[in-house]
């Protein structure tokens, strides 16, 4: 049972013949996990990376406009984050997005442990410049996304833009949250979707924040989330 004095952290490493994949976080920031890879505390091939007393973050999916976007979701959630993938890109970018968004949420779910004491429920607008994204989450355990982002080039970067919504997809499912994130207006799909990572990162760390005097709560009618 996770309480404010409890470490939200986890570690993972994901190898398949698509990917692999080494992932630490810490959902409240702060030093990761004791577990940590040993292969991801010694990259040095940094993509992404920003550090200060309350958070770290370190990021190499090998995709560029990715790891700027995990950047901002980590960075605007609060959370410490480092991942390190060498994936399959000679094929495309779909294997090692997505793969690293499954890791992402699984490892989130294990970090978040038992959701008893949060608020459960987040929701939060971000803009970027002309674009403006919201997003709702609930910490249900029940794993669904509807994702709407309106975007109309084929690539940013070179992620494809038809991978934007899926990595949210992705996470989702993986983190057995549900995840509405629509971006309502805006013209430079650069801007809609870092605006929607932004708004999903607030959102997210609303719904995780502990409540005063919930200790030990379950935030759920039926008693429990766990199911």
């Amino acid at each position: 049972m996770a309480s404010p004095a409890t470490p939200r952290w986890a570690a993972l490493a994901r190898d398949t013949n698509e990917t692999k994949i080494q992932l630490a976080l810490n959902i409240d920031g702060g030093a990761f996990p004791p577990d940590t890879d040993a292969r991801l505390l010694k990259s040095d091939n940094v993509h992404a990376s920003q550090s200060s007393k309350s958070q770290t973050i370190a990021l190499n999916t090998g995709i560029g406009f990715l790891d700027h976007m995990l950047h901002a979701l980590a960075k605007h959630a609060g959370w410490s984050l480092a991942i390190n993938c060498q994936g399959d890109l000679h094929i495309d970018d779909h294997h090692t997005a997505e793969d690293v968004c499954i890791a992402l949420g699984a490892t989130y779910k294990k970090a978040l442990g038992s959701p008893v004491g949060v608020a459960r429920f987040g929701y939060a607008y971000a803009p970027l410049d002309e674009a403006l994204s919201r997003a709702v989450v609930d910490l249900s355990n029940r794993p669904y996304a509807v994702i709407d982002l309106g975007l109309k080039r084929e690539f940013l970067g070179k992620l494809s833009c038809e991978m934007v919504p899926h990595c949210f997809e992705s996470f989702a499912q993986a983190a057995h949250i549900t995840l509405h994130v629509h971006c309502l207006h805006g013209f430079n799909d650069h801007h809609r979707a870092e605006s929607a990572f932004k708004a999903m990162a607030v959102a997210i760390r609303q719904a995780a924040s502990h409540v005063k005097g919930k200790e030990g709560e379950v935030p759920s009618t039926k008693g429990t989330l766990s199911a």
